[in-house]
């Protein structure tokens, strides 16, 4: 990657208004992250004309949108990495000119659009917590040392939780539920909730060994179990999913567990309008 790249800081926004007959301009009404255009400026060397051609070809078969997207890495001097999906555009035309290439060597201003305009972080965040009957916090089975202590449980129906999310704008997460469980409630700070109701017949609504994901990602939005089945239809009506904003969100987590100890997991992918 050589200087001059462009589009890698704050993403474009498309503004909607509506212009009124009585007033002068127009009234805001919202605004989107719109599809980012990025250049990336690259030059490829090689020891000869036939290792230079076939880091081309190479690079073509890798760029080709046709074959899918690609991700752009960023990572700072902290070891802090920042991935962002595009899809390669045009700038490997290529050129003779004497400044842009010569017998083992080539120079490209690659152009890509990211869709979705946002960096992601290279890794998830993730929170578990464990509904149920506790065990002892010390072992009652093993020796004093090696000293062993046991995961810890939410007291609690309605939990206050505390989420905290690194990133620029909201992240949406993915909610994973270990059975056995017979009903259970995803509050956000707006009051938009999730829940499901136990089962009229008193089965547990989630069975033991059984993981429910609630995928709430745009795009996604997907209730189905490890075994692949749907579970929408048993929710409670309207669901609202919702999303963690940057900062610090205020939750709660509510677990009717069956017999057994069960847990909830939350994991996101906070984003950034930056790669910085």
């Amino acid at each position: 990657m050589q200087p001059g790249a462009t589009g890698l800081d704050m993403p474009p926004f498309a503004l909607f208004s509506d212009d009124s007959p009585n007033l002068d301009g127009a009234i805001y009404r919202s605004a989107r992250a719109a599809a980012r255009e990025v250049m990336i400026p690259v030059h490829l060397h090689g020891v000869d004309r036939q290792t230079v051609n076939a880091l081309k070809r190479k690079f073509f078969q890798a760029l080709n949108p046709k074959r899918g997207y690609c991700v752009l890495r960023f990572t700072e001097g902290s070891g802090r990495t920042r991935l962002l999906s595009t899809y390669y555009k045009g700038g490997m035309e290529g050129a003779e000119g004497t400044d842009s290439a010569g017998f083992s060597w080539a120079k490209y201003g690659l152009t890509f659009s990211a869709f979705d305009p946002w960096f992601y972080q290279d890794t998830w965040q993730t929170t578990r917590w464990a509904f149920g009957a506790g065990d002892p916090f010390l072992s009652t089975t093993r020796t004093f040392f090696p000293m062993q202590l046991s995961d810890g449980v939410l007291g609690g129906a309605g939990e206050a939780l505390v989420i905290s999310n690194p990133g620029d704008i909201e992240a949406w997460p993915v909610w994973k539920l270990y059975g056995p469980i017979k009903s259970f409630s995803l509050k956000g700070p707006g009051g938009d909730t999730v829940e499901a109701s136990p089962p009229a017949d008193g089965t547990d609504l989630v069975a033991t060994g059984r993981v429910l994901t609630i995928d709430t990602r745009p795009g996604k939005k997907t209730v189905k179990d490890d075994l692949g089945a749907n579970y929408w239809g048993k929710l409670d009506t309207n669901p609202q999913f919702w999303s963690v904003e940057p900062g610090s969100t205020n939750a709660s987590v509510s677990v009717v567990t069956g017999s057994g100890k069960a847990a909830v997991a939350l994991t996101f992918q906070p984003r950034y309008a930056s790669f910085v």
